[in-house]
């Protein structure tokens, strides 16, 4: 037995104390790897202690005062259909004993008791508790894998990228077929919140609010909550809760508070239908949401009753802000500043009062900032602090200064230079965190914080540095992994997939071939013959 194996917990249970004693002195309970946590001299007694001790296998006497053996045993597996009942019974208990298999007993032993045949009794009793603590946690990993693979799939379709998707097309969605609205929860002011937090506080925070935020949504009806941007939470509502929006932001922004101390708001989408309609909805969100900046405080922003009314005759500059997102994730500068401009004109162009011209340049904003959010980590930037600043300026024009100004120098911080030297330890460090982290859900985004830079800038040096793409390097890094366990183990293909970072053993035999020209099987089988 390995000395890191579980201990079992073992129940006692018999009426002759001479049976309970040489129980305890003739079985190897060490070297099984089992406790004894209990003994009971009857029935009841046996019964109050199994709720108490929680023992993984109880050895009893068939026949005892009070309640006995197959009574308690049909008691307690009523609770516990896995605990383990092994029977003590007398020579003319025997037709019984064999009552008590059939009611759900492991094993039983006649009297007088063979210690060797009950300590292999036992052995066969803990093969079997092992098998079901494997299956257990095979099954738990199951759950995880799926649950992990149902986020990243409601995330990947709120991005507007379904394609990447395609081999998780065994997941089902149904619950969006119907009508549903979204709630996006964001903690208030989160770059100056977690300014002051250690990586690891950022974590556990953020663990802490995705655990009230789903326990709350077991109870309201809730079709799915997954996490999007760092401090943000996405829920989706069935369409039957439409007349209760503000009810339901209100009563989570409260729950929030009352067990993290931390406010938020919540932004919520108009009624749509349709696993495709997640992108569309998102922004709708988004945008209500950073209604709060007018409040001044927390609150539930509904995007009925902040968008822009169509009948006021003007359109959102949609190719303007395409544009404007493109400049951004190429560092165009120069681009970016004359598409500013162009803005400018067209909400001249509009002649919209000043509130609406307001509105709009908000809306702008929010929506390139949430693009910088996505391409930096750079927590010094300050979203409220601009659109506080665009509040208090008179003129369009100062408005668009003040974009320009802002945005530009916030290029400039994301595209700090690094030193050939600096960049080969930057990138070494990465290539490092990548080898140790390959069989996770990894991200350019996560890579890239760890190295400091903007998205864009880590992408071109460690392209410039590795001579690999960060995702032809993670592949390879998981290629040569599945290599080394084809070869050196009996690990079943299925089960390599999610061993190097692959939760669909399909999709890893497809990028296994790509990559090497065989299958995960050719492969092993030759590499076997030539290791023979």
């Amino acid at each position: 037995m390995g000395a890191l194996q579980e201990k079992y917990k073992v129940l006692l249970v018999d009426d002759e104390p001479i049976i309970l004693r040489s129980l305890k002195v003739a079985i190897p309970w060490e070297e099984l790897q089992l406790e004894i946590v209990g003994e009971a001299r009857n029935g009841e007694v046996a019964l109050n202690l199994i709720g108490e001790m929680k023992p993984h296998i109880v050895i009893s006497d068939i026949r005892m005062p009070v309640i006995d053996g197959i009574a308690l045993m049909k008691e307690v597996l009523s609770q516990n259909s896995k605990l383990i009942f092994i029977f003590i019974s007398g020579y003319g208990e025997f037709e019984y004993a064999r009552e008590a298999l059939r009611q759900g007993a492991f094993d039983y032993l006649l009297k007088p008791i063979d210690h060797d045949e009950l300590a292999q009794m036992l052995e066969r009793a803990r093969t079997k508790l092992d098998r079901q603590k494997e299956n257990e946690q095979l099954m738990h990993s199951v759950q995880m894998l799926s649950m992990l693979a149902r986020e990243r799939m409601f995330a990947e379709f709120t991005l507007g990228n379904p394609r990447p998707l395609q081999h998780l097309q065994w997941l089902e969605n149904s619950e969006l077929e119907g009508e549903y609205f979204m709630a996006v929860v964001q903690l208030d002011d989160y770059a100056a919140l977690t300014a002051g937090w250690s990586a690891e506080e950022k974590r556990l925070w953020l663990f802490a609010i995705r655990n009230i935020v789903e326990e709350w949504s077991l109870e309201h009806g809730v079709l799915t909550v997954f996490p999007f941007h760092n401090g943000e939470w996405i829920l989706l509502f069935p369409g039957s809760l439409n007349s209760s929006k503000r009810e339901l932001g209100e009563q989570l922004v409260t729950g929030i508070k009352r067990y993290s101390k931390l406010s938020c708001s919540v932004g919520i989408s108009r009624t749509t239908q349709g696993i495709d309609q997640l992108s569309t909805i998102y922004p709708q969100a988004a945008k209500a949401l950073y209604q709060r900046f007018y409040s001044g405080h927390e609150g539930v922003f509904i995007d009925e009753e902040t968008a822009v009314s169509e009948s006021r005759e003007i359109k959102y500059p949609k190719e303007l802000e395409a544009a404007l997102i493109e400049s951004m994730r190429t560092l165009d500068r120069v681009r970016m500043l004359a598409l500013f401009d162009e803005m400018a004109l067209f909400i001249g162009e509009q002649a919209a009062p000043k509130e609406m011209a307001e509105r709009l340049i908000v809306e702008m904003a929010v929506v390139l900032y949430r693009q910088f959010e996505h391409m930096n980590n750079q927590t010094q930037w300050s979203l409220e602090r601009l659109l506080g600043k665009l509040h208090t300026l008179g003129t369009l024009s100062d408005m668009i200064a003040a974009l320009k100004e802002e945005f530009e120098e916030w290029m400039k911080q994301g595209n700090k230079p690094v030193s050939r030297e600096d960049g080969r330890s930057v990138v070494e460090k990465s290539k490092r965190y990548i080898e140790s982290n390959y069989h996770k859900d990894l991200s350019m985004e996560e890579v890239s914080e760890l190295a400091d830079l903007s998205i864009s800038h880590f992408c071109t040096l460690f392209k410039q540095v590795s001579g690999y793409t960060f995702l032809e390097y993670v592949t390879h890094c998981r290629m040569e992994k599945a290599k080394y366990i084809l070869q050196n183990s009996n690990v079943k293909v299925y089960q390599v997939a999610p061993l190097v970072g692959y939760q669909d053993p399909r999709y890893f035999t497809q990028v296994f071939k790509k990559a090497t020209g065989q299958t995960p099987s050719e492969y092993r089988e030759e590499h076997t013959k030539q290791a023979n």
